[in-house]
C-alpha cells in the first residue's frame, strides 16, 4: 500500500530555468506574424520634419539664440542691416561730443599718439606722450633721439621697441624729406616709416579736417559686421564698404561714434544689448542677453578694462 499511494501522487510543478525548459513552445502566430504569446512591439512616433534655411541649412528656431546659448529676445531680430542714414543718427544724438580720444596740439605730436596706440589704450598713450615730447618736443629732438632712451619711456604702451624705432624713423623722415612738417596728402603720408592708411586716415581727418577715408580699428570693424553693414574681415575691405554707404563728410566722425559706441556698449566679450539705442535695428541684438559675470573682461570704462 504505501508503495501504490507515492505512485499515485501527481508529479511536482518544475521551477526556474527548468519550467521554461520545460513548457512546450507555441507555435501559433497572430494575424500581424508574430507569436500569440510575443510582446506587443509600439512603432515609433514620425518626427516632424525641421524646417532650414535656405543659405546655411540650419534648423529655423522661433527665437534667436545668442552666442552664450540663451534666448536672445521676445522680439525677433531685424533680418537687415540698419539705414546707415538712421544708423548715424541715433549714434550721433547718443554721442554729441564724439572725437579723437587721443591728446595733442600738432599733426606731428598725433602721429606719434597714434602709432604709440597700436594694441595699447588710448588713457595709456596720453600718459606717456606728454613725457615723450617735454623730453622731444619738436622733429628734430626726436630724429636725433637715442632708441634706448625712447623705449624707457614709452615701455608701457608695450611693442615699444618697434614703436620707438617707427616714430624716430618716422621724425626723421619728415625732418629730411618735408621740412619737419607732417604732409597732408594720403599717398604721401602712408610712405613715412610707421604710418599705414588707418594712422593716415587719423592724422588727415583729425589734424587736418579731412575726409579721405573711414578709421577701421577693433571696434569699428567689429561693428560693422555686427550691424550687417559688411561681410569683410579685411580692414581695407571694411573701409570700402562703409565709404560706400556713408556721405564723404561723415566718414570721419562715423569712426568716433562707432569706437565710443563699441567702448561703451557694445564691448567685444559682453555686448549691453538691453541698453542699447541700436537694439531694434541691430540684426545682432540680443547676443548679449544675461547677466555680466563678474571678472576682467567686463570692467567699466575708466577702471583698467583694456578696449
Amino acid at each position: 500500500m504505501p508503495n501504490d499511494r507515492r505512485e499515485s501522487r501527481p508529479p511536482r510543478p518544475a521551477r526556474g530555468a527548468k519550467a521554461a525548459r520545460s513548457q512546450p513552445r507555441s507555435t501559433s502566430r497572430s494575424s500581424a506574424g508574430r507569436p500569440a504569446d510575443a510582446p506587443a512591439v509600439r512603432k515609433p512616433t514620425p518626427r516632424r520634419p525641421v524646417s532650414k534655411t535656405p543659405l546655411t541649412g540650419k534648423p529655423v528656431t522661433s527665437k534667436p539664440v545668442g552666442g552664450n546659448g540663451r534666448v536672445a529676445s521676445k522680439r525677433q531680430r531685424p533680418l537687415r542691416a540698419p539705414s546707415p542714414a538712421a544708423l548715424y543718427e541715433r549714434l550721433s544724438a547718443l554721442y554729441p561730443d564724439a572725437h579723437c580720444e587721443l591728446d595733442f596740439t600738432t599733426p606731428f605730436q598725433l602721429a606719434v599718439a597714434t602709432i604709440l596706440s597700436a594694441q595699447c589704450t588710448d588713457k595709456r598713450v596720453n600718459v606717456v606722450t606728454p613725457v615723450l615730447f617735454a623730453r622731444y618736443p619738436t622733429v628734430e629732438s626726436l630724429a636725433r633721439a637715442r632708441q634706448e632712451d625712447v623705449e624707457e619711456i614709452i615701455k608701457s604702451t608695450g611693442f615699444f621697441r618697434n614703436k620707438a624705432k617707427s616714430i624716430i624713423a618716422m621724425a626723421g623722415a619728415l625732418a629730411d624729406s618735408h621740412g619737419g612738417e607732417v604732409p597732408s596728402v594720403m599717398d604721401t603720408l602712408v610712405t613715412l616709416p610707421g604710418i599705414g592708411r588707418k594712422t593716415a586716415n587719423v592724422i588727415l581727418g583729425n589734424a587736418f579736417n579731412m575726409n579721405e577715408g573711414v578709421v577701421v580699428d577693433t571696434h569699428v570693424g567689429r561693428l560693422a559686421t555686427r550691424l550687417g553693414l559688411t561681410s569683410e574681415t579685411d580692414p581695407v575691405k571694411v573701409e570700402q564698404g562703409l565709404m560706400r554707404l556713408f556721405p564723404r563728410e561723415q566718414w570721419t566722425m562715423l569712426a568716433h561714434l562707432l569706437i565710443f559706441h563699441g567702448r561703451r556698449v557694445c564691448d567685444a566679450k559682453k555686448p549691453r544689448c538691453a541698453e542699447c539705442t541700436l537694439a531694434d535695428i541691430c540684426p545682432s541684438s540680443g547676443i548679449g542677453n544675461g547677466p555680466p559675470k563678474a571678472g576682467k573682461g567686463n570692467r567699466e570704462p575708466g577702471t583698467g578694462n583694456r578696449r
